[in-house]
């Protein structure tokens, strides 16, 4: 008998960032290694990782990392995680194994230990097996993993749905799914983010009629703006375009070697000779596909609309598609883009969130699930908080009893031995790591409260020069502002802020010696009260003394 802990270090309470953690007895399994997107309210954070210091600290005792699929939220944090574990196992399939590999490539690591799992194939390690199956997803390849233990198996599903029309590697092995159950579940981990929404996710994910109509209405140049890892959407693409004689352009060397690599391997079926090189770009009629990317979700289309892109300048002739829904937390970027492009006159379709859903698992799928599993503990994972409490309800229907559901956040352990749930209220200490630029670790609440203030009342420098030897004033005090009034407007209240600066100063200079943190201090205090007095703002004040 085991004893067995699950936690995750990201992804409950929120969308992305997916890192969770089961460890039985000595060993540790480590599911996804995820990022979470950028948002409107980011401040110059380009993404969002778990903190994975627990990793860190237990490294000798982890197994492998595994990966369900070849999405940012759920493979995105990997080149971070293995520059600083680079002797850490990662398992995946056979695609997604394609997709990490040139992700890791574009971070400049060579020598990650990448292990290719076998879809339906058990591999052991020790007393413990993993077994993938084929789920469901927008990539090919996505599995849940089946965790089997000397208590019964722990299932993580992932991201996934039921639609028995999904073609080769993107149908989900029912069969498979039931035999599991029938062996016994001790615990499932099953994804939340569309738990509120009734009915099966199934046919709505799927976007091939208004592709097909766009294609058919618009016989100019359409640009179809999606994520580039959205394998089964460029396929229904394909599917439209194959009906008809247009060529194909591919905008981003990255999306470009994933659609090439996907033709080759056999999960995209397009005729390669009608993807024309850029240069083709203006010609009547092409469809060109544009990614976003994690760092600046929207960034590429942005810079076409802007007129900075070398190779193509958005018209009033030309058709926009974004083919893939919003997600959440980037609607104010992605209104200023529709408002854009309606400005140039360009024709806009949108994929609406309510029309067209994402693949992920809704209520019937979710309890689906539950049916041909039948686990004795219930673990509602990846989403937020509501969402797993929906999740939770959705188990209750199925029968499951409150005892044996586990509404977690992020750090909270399970704690399971010899088959049995123990309450003890164990946290694991987790935090966030936000990555600005080539910058991680050092970006933390006080730098973006900082970037907040910047934004919202600017800056304030108050510069003087002293006499070293006599300590008298040379120059100054003068005032320099960025972001908060117009100067040439407000004369008079530069001219008081220098008196109030000047009046701090003398007060704190001797022929000895100058206190200036008393300086600093004092003009940041009388002169912070007079600004917020004269305009309700509170900029940041900079005060810089300096003695020649």
């Amino acid at each position: 008998m085991s004893k067995i802990k699950m936690f995750a270090l990201g992804g409950l309470n929120e969308i992305g960032k997916n890192m969770y953690v089961v460890e039985i007895d000595n060993d540790i399994f480590v599911f996804e290694a995820g990022l979470k997107y950028s948002d409107d309210r980011s401040l110059g954070i380009d993404y969002i990782l778990p903190n994975y210091d627990y990793l860190k600290e237990n490294k000798d005792r982890i197994v492998g990392i595994f990966i369900t699929h070849g999405h940012d939220e759920q493979m995105g944090a990997l080149a971070d995680v293995l520059e600083d574990l680079p002797d850490v196992n990662v398992y995946a399939t056979a695609f997604t194994l394609e997709v990490i590999k040139q992700d890791l490539e574009d971070a400049g690591i060579k020598s990650a230990k990448l292990n290719e799992l076998a879809i339906h194939k058990k591999v052991t390690f020790g007393k413990n097996s993993i077994f993938p199956v084929r789920v469901s997803h927008s990539i090919p390849d996505s599995v849940m993993y089946v965790l089997y233990t000397e208590d019964g198996a722990i299932v993580f599903t992932g991201n996934y749905v039921f639609d028995p029309s999904m073609p080769g590697a993107f149908n989900a092995d029912i069969g498979k799914i039931a035999y599991v159950g029938k062996q016994g579940v001790l615990c499932l981990l099953n994804e939340s983010i569309y738990a509120p929404k009734r009915g099966f996710t199934s046919p709505n994910h799927k976007a091939y009629a208004i592709i097909r109509e766009t294609i058919n209405k618009n016989p100019g140049r359409i640009l179809f703006n999606l994520m580039p890892a959205q394998v089964y959407r460029i396929q229904e693409l394909f599917n439209e375009v194959m009906k008809t004689d247009r060529n194909v352009v591919i905008m981003g060397k990255k999306l470009e070697t994933m659609i090439f690599k996907a033709i080759d391997l056999g999960y995209v079926n397009f005729d390669k000779s009608r993807i024309k090189p850029i240069r083709h770009v203006n010609d009547e009629g092409i469809i060109v596909i544009v990614s976003s990317e994690r760092e600046a979700p929207y960034y590429n289309m942005k810079r076409i609309i802007k007129g900075y892109d070398k190779f193509i300048t958005l018209t009033e002739e030309d058709t926009v598609v974004f083919a893939s829904p919003i997600y959440d937390n980037i609607e104010v970027t992605s209104t200023q883009i529709f408002d854009d492009i309606a400005k140039i006159g360009a024709n806009l379709v949108i994929l609406s969130k309510k029309q067209f859903k994402s693949p992920h698992a809704s209520s019937e799928d979710i309890m689906m699930m539950i049916n041909m599993l039948r686990p004795k503990y219930y673990f509602p994972v990846i989403g937020e908080y509501r969402e797993q409490v929906e999740n939770a309800s959705l188990a209750r229907i199925m029968g499951m009893s409150e005892e044996n559901i586990f509404l977690k956040l992020n750090g909270d352990v399970v704690r399971i031995e010899n088959g049995n749930y123990i309450e003890d209220n164990e946290k694991i200490k987790v935090d966030e790591i936000l990555i600005d630029g080539k910058q991680s670790g050092d970006i933390g609440d006080l730098v973006l409260k900082d970037r907040e203030l910047l934004a919202d009342n600017g800056i304030v420098i108050v510069t003087t020069t002293l006499d070293k030897a006599t300590k008298k004033i040379l120059a100054g005090p003068e005032i320099l502002t960025r972001g908060f009034i117009y100067v040439k407007e407000n004369s008079d209240l530069i001219k008081e802020a220098e008196k109030i600066s000047l009046e701090v100063v003398n007060e704190c200079l001797n022929p000895n010696y100058v206190d200036f943190n008393k300086v600093k201090n004092g003009i940041r205090e009388r002169l912070g009260k007079y600004l917020y007095q004269q305009t309700s703002s509170k900029p940041m004040i900079i005060v810089v003394v300096q003695e020649v």
